[in-house]
């Protein structure tokens, strides 16, 4: 089951509320991020589990200047 119900292709950008695209076939994902809440018990162990610490995560990231090219 998806984490949320509106559904985005990852080929066509279309929306639906099914995994896979009506139109294309391909995969879709949740178009919008997962809700958040201060209360999160379990937000460290997905922290340690995305070893968010490390500097190799950190270089990883999307930066403004990697959108304007």
């Amino acid at each position: 089951m998806a984490r949320t119900r509106l559904q985005k292709c990852t080929a066509c950008g279309a929306y639906g509320f099914s995994e896979t695209c009506e139109k294309c076939g391909a995969q879709a994902q949740a178009a919008g991020p997962m809700r958040f809440s201060p209360e999160d018990t379990r937000a460290d162990i997905r922290r340690k589990l995305k070893d968010v610490e490390s500097k190799q995560w950190a270089a990883n990231l999307p930066s403004p200047e990697d959108e304007e090219e």
